[in-house]
C-alpha cells in the first residue's frame, strides 16, 4: 500500500544546518511541493542565510517561534493545511549537553512531546522524527542496525533517546503515522563551526589552535548533508509508517585522520603547504563518555526505498571547504 502524496510540510527547526538543507531539497528538487513551512526558534545555531535562495519562493513561509509553543503549532498546520511534519528543531551538540544539560532536556524532550500532543488532534496527520546514531552508543566492531539496543553515553544521546520513545509510544498508543530515521554525522556548507569538520576548516583559516580529543583515534561515520535530506524525503514519502531507517554515509574515519584530509585540502586551496597547519594541531583532554566509534548498516533503506549515499566523501569536501573559503567574513 502507497503513502498519500504529501505536499504541504511543516519543518521544525528549519534554519540550522540539515533543516535549512532539507527545504532547499523540498522547494528545488520536489516539483509537487506546494507549501513549506518553517518552523524555528533561531537559536544561536540557526541562520536564515542558509535559506536565501528560496526565501522568495511563495511556497515558503517562515514562523519564528518555539515548538514548546502547541497554540503556535496547532496555528500553522490549520491555516496551511499541513500534511506532514519533519522535526529537526534539537539542541544537538555533545558538548554543550555537557555542559548544560536541562536546555537538552527541554528542546529535545519537551519539546518532542509538546509536538505529538498537537499532532494527536490530527490523527491523518504524518510526523517524521529526524535522531542520530549516538543512541546506539558506541561499537569497537560490526554495525547498528534499527533493531540495535539503546546505549546513549552523553546527556545529548540521552536526550535524543527519551524523544524517540515517546515517538514510538505515541504511535502504538495513540495510532499516529510516524517514521524516524538515525543519521551518522552530518557535513556540508553551512554548519554551524562548533562541529568537528566547520571548527577545523575555519580554524586553519584563522590560524588558530585545533583542538583534537585524546589521541585523535574516535572514529566517526560521514555523510554529506545532501545525502541525508534526500533519505529523509524518500523515508517520508515511501517509508513504511511505524518504521525507523539508519542513514549512514559508510565512509568511517578517525579524527586525526580527517583533520590531516581537511589540513591537505585547505593547504592546497590557500596556497599553502600542509606543514603550516599541522603544527596547529592540538591534543585535549578527552570529552567525558566519548565514544570511541559509531557505524550504521543502512541495509533496510537501501532495499526498501532505493537510497545510498551518492556524494563522493572527497566531493563533499572540497565543496564544504569552497564554501567556508567564499564565507570566511561571515561568522557561522
Amino acid at each position: 500500500m502507497s503513502n498519500p502524496t504529501i505536499s504541504r510540510l511543516l519543518v521544525t527547526g528549519g534554519a540550522g544546518f540539515i533543516g535549512s538543507a532539507f527545504i532547499r531539497y523540498l522547494l528545488e528538487k520536489v516539483p509537487h511541493i506546494e507549501k513549506v513551512v518553517n518552523l524555528d526558534l533561531l537559536t544561536y545555531a540557526g541562520n536564515l542565510d542558509n535559506l536565501s535562495s528560496v526565501s522568495s519562493d511563495p511556497r515558503y513561509a517562515f514562523v519564528h517561534g518555539d515548538i514548546l509553543n502547541s497554540p503556535l503549532a496547532e496555528q500553522q498546520i490549520r491555516t496551511h493545511e499541513i500534511e506532514a511534519i519533519v522535526h529537526f528543531a534539537a539542541e544537538s551538540h555533545v558538548d554543550r549537553s555537557i555542559e548544560n544539560p536541562r536546555a537538552f532536556y527541554r528542546t529535545n524532550v519537551e519539546g518532542t512531546l509538546s509536538l505529538l500532543e498537537v499532532l494527536r488532534r490530527f490523527p491523518d496527520l504524518h510526523f517524521h522524527h529526524v535522531s542520530t546514531d549516538e543512541v546506539y552508543g558506541s561499537v569497537e566492531e560490526g554495525t547498528f542496525t534499527e533493531e540495535s539496543l539503546y546505549q546513549p553515553n552523553s546527556p545529548y544521546a540521552a536526550s535524543k533517546a527519551a524523544s524517540d520513545h515517546f515517538v514510538r509510544a505515541y504511535a502504538n498508543t495513540y495510532g499516529l503515522s510516524v517514521t524516524l530515521s538515525h543519521s551518522s554525522n552530518n557535513y556540508g556548507p553551512c554548519q554551524f563551526a562548533e562541529k568537528f569538520i566547520p571548527r577545523m576548516i575555519t580554524g586553519c583559516l584563522k590560524e588558530e589552535p585545533l583542538p583534537v580529543y585524546g589521541k585523535g583515534i574516535n572514529v566517526r561515520d560521514w555523510i554529506y548533508v545532501e545525502d541525508h535530506v534526500e533519505a529523509i524525503w524518500l523515508i517520508v514519502e515511501n517509508g513504511q509508517r511505524g518504521q525507523t531507517y539508519n542513514i549512514g554515509g559508510k565512509k568511517e574515519l578517525r579524527n586525526i585522520d580527517l583533520l590531516k584530509m581537511l589540513i591537505k585540502r585547505v593547504a592546497h586551496a590557500k596556497g599553502h603547504q600542509p606543514e603550516k597547519y599541522h603544527s596547529l594541531i592540538t591534543f585535549v583532554e578527552d570529552r567525558p563518555g566519548h565514544d570511541l566509534r559509531y557505524s550504521l548498516q543502512c541495509e533496510k533503506i537501501e532495499k526498501e526505498l532505493g537510497w545510498e549515499a551518492s556524494h563522493p566523501f572527497e566531493l563533499g569536501l572540497e565543496k564544504t571547504i569552497a564554501w567556508y573559503l567564499e564565507h570566511s567574513h561571515v561568522e557561522v
